[in-house]
């Protein structure tokens, strides 16, 4: 298989991923078939040799001089050290054994060293913003005066565009720390212990010599080869055999697209795959748009989105009136969720301190189911949120495909604090998944080339999307009095716009990004794109134009209105009616015969009783089923008057009481 994507002009190489399965296994030197439990075993196996080593690295290089070397690039020597983190410990002299008796080739220890490296590399990020923190520690921590905001901001690298929030936990973290120790920590490595080592295997760091990966015949499956061990601590190579693994590519993966090594996990006695691939997709522009989708973030509506186009004279209008994403329901049970996990841990927290680490204590048992509870209501709440995401990721992508936009506008909300709003917003809004839905949202729009920009949210929902003043926002349109905020008008006469708070919002996000488009910048290290402020004078040209229409047709009356029967339908029919069909449903029979049910109501034949109603004395109006014997509805009954006593016998009674 050829690992060289070839690119046509427009187009750009996408690296993504599927999860797929292993279900099964065959030993390439005796044809033993391994089933999922066995497979999933003699993987576990090499994932705690591999994880083992890995945390033993992770313990010994667990301090701030060896982060600071790694994530320099350069050695001792002043050589560049390799992207690969494997080869990059290994020019460093980090080197590892396996235990003491086990016998493992280089490979294995390669996919253990590329674990550690890369979480290290990503520890240096933290240790800046810790020391940063230190650096700059408020008077108050719990609230910091803008003084101190900037200058915790000066010594964050690129702290100016941090959300505040990433700050404000880490200057929770340090505070709790100090209460405890009291002292303020050194750094980081004091802060936090070294992290656990994952049980997978990153075949990635592999070659052919432990791995391959090859598509088969059929272009939805593959074939992946990889040596596992035949026990848990093997002790020569003969304990380690060949496996060759079938998969079935998920329909996300294109045919044409270069597969690599997947990443291995097993979980409930399956192995899962994590299958690395790329592909060439259209490439997203970050200027030069001329159709534009804007959304803005809600509360109990979600999402609300609609597209503005640009026009060559430099005005902007809007493209229909928009469409919102409701997702109430789920809302409601991530909500219920959370309310149940904090009780579990407030109670598993009760039963802790009632424990004390006590030997045998009869609580214990409890406390260990309570702990099994937490983390299965935990999943369920992750998968709740990763299916969410993905739904309101993939309506967005679909609007802006049908839209025919090149780019979407997504309001930055990362500083977003819930504060000041009541214990229930408040939590109800820290509670929701912005970060993933972006997240998925960029990754779903990149196949289409559709450009994901982020644009700052300041007075989004505040101004009038049509002159720029500030709105007037009240509780619905025919409440003007009532104070809310769901309904705004625009007090300018000259304007008068009046509409939903959230299309309002949804416009000036997208005309704010149409006007400052070429001023967005693309972060290096994550690809994502971003406008990070607003210019005055491109604010001013912000503006939705009112959609220019057509002028209606003159309905004005110049003659005579026409006479219209007030009878709906003719009184004979024009074509011969078909014959009554034998059972109750078909067309109008032929004739005047009745359209009604040919048999008694089910209620007409119940032995009723004081609740029967008699037959009304005139024809005007006769209620279906009162001369039957029905009661004033076939569904509702009326309970025994408490003046019949005894009860009345109703087994003998077979018709009306008048």
């Amino acid at each position: 298989m050829s690992r060289r994507l070839s690119l046509g002009e427009g187009e750009t190489a996408r690296t993504a991923c599927a999860r797929g399965l292993l279900r099964t296994g065959v030993v390439e030197q005796t044809g033993e078939v391994l089933s999922a439990a066995v497979l999933a075993e003699q993987v576990g196996w090499a994932a705690d040799l591999v994880s083992g080593m890995a945390a033993a690295l992770l313990a010994a290089h667990w301090n701030a001089t060896d982060v600071d070397l790694l994530a320099s690039g350069e050695d001792a020597a002043g050589r560049g050290l390799p992207s690969n983190a494997w080869m990059a410990l290994r020019r460093l002299g980090w080197t590892i054994s396996p235990p003491e008796g086990v016998c493992v080739n280089d490979r294995i220890v390669r996919m253990a060293q590329e674990q550690a490296g890369r979480t290290l590399r990503s520890a240096e990020w933290r240790a800046d913003v810790t020391t940063g923190v230190l650096a700059t520690w408020p008077a108050d921590p719990a609230k910091r005066t803008p003084g101190e905001w900037d200058a915790v901001r000066e010594a964050v690298p690129d702290g100016r565009h941090l959300p505040s929030s990433i700050i404000r936990s880490r200057t929770r973290q340090i505070a709790a720390f100090q209460h405890r120790r009291g002292r303020m920590p050194a750094d980081v490595f004091e802060l936090e212990a070294a992290p656990d080592a994952a049980r997978m295997l990153l075949l990635s760091a592999c070659d052919g010599q432990q791995a391959t990966l090859a598509r088969a015949d059929d272009p939805g499956r593959a074939l992946l080869r990889l040596q596992l061990p035949t026990c848990p601590d093997p002790r020569s190579y003969r304990d380690w055999t060949w496996v060759a693994c079938p998969i079935t590519l998920p329909p996300t993966v294109p045919p044409g697209a270069v597969l690599h090594l997947p990443t291995l996990r097993t979980r409930s006695g399956r192995v899962h795959a994590d299958l690395a691939y790329t592909h060439a997709v259209p490439k997203a522009r970050r200027t030069g748009h001329t159709i534009a989708l804007g959304v803005d973030w809600g509360l109990n509506t979600l999402l609300s989105a609609g597209a503005v186009r640009l026009h060559d004279d430099g005005t902007i209008t809007a493209v229909g009136a928009g469409a919102q994403f409701r997702a109430a329901g789920v809302l409601a049970k991530q909500h219920r969720l959370r309310r149940v996990c904090e009780y579990l841990h407030a109670k598993a927290d009760h039963y802790q301190r009632l424990i004390n680490n006590t030997d045998g204590h009869r609580l214990t048992g409890r406390h260990a189911v309570l702990a099994e509870e937490i983390r299965h209501v935990s999943d369920r709440r992750s998968n709740l949120n990763d299916a969410l995401a993905w739904a309101a990721a993939r309506w967005t992508v679909d609007q802006a495909i049908t839209a025919g936009a090149g780019v979407i506008y997504v309001e930055d909300l990362r500083s977003l604090e819930a504060r000041g709003m009541g214990r229930t917003l408040n939590t109800r809004l820290s509670q929701q998944i912005r970060g993933q839905i972006v997240e998925r949202m960029r990754h779903l729009a990149a196949e289409v080339g559709i450009a994901v920009v982020t644009v700052p949210a300041r007075n989004t929902s505040r101004h009038c999307p049509h002159c720029l003043t500030p709105l007037r926002h009240r509780k619905a349109p025919d409440r003007p009095t009532t104070p809310g905020w769901k309904w705004a008008t625009c007090p300018n006469p000259d304007c008068n716009w009046q509409g939903d708070r959230d299309t309002g919002a949804w416009q000036r996000i997208a005309a704010r990004g149409l006007a400052h488009q070429t001023r967005t910048v693309t972060d290096r290290a994550g690809g994502t794109m971003a406008i990070r402020s607003v210019v005055d004078k491109l604010e001013a040209t912000a503006v939705v134009e009112p959609a220019t229409t057509e002028p209606r047709r003159d309905r004005s009356k110049t003659g005579p209105t026409r006479r219209r029967t007030t009878r709906p339908a003719p009184r004979r029919r024009r074509a011969p009616s078909p014959t009554r069909p034998l059972g109750p449903a078909g067309k109008r029979p032929e004739g005047h015969a009745h359209t009604g049910r040919t048999r008694l109501p089910r209620a007409a034949h119940r032995h009723q009783g004081v609740t029967t109603i008699s037959t009304p004395p005139t024809r005007r109006h006769r209620p279906r089923g009162a001369a039957l014997g029905a009661g004033f509805h076939l569904h509702a009954h009326a309970t025994p008057p408490r003046w019949a006593q005894p009860a009345p016998d109703t087994t003998s009674c077979t018709g009306s009481l008048s």
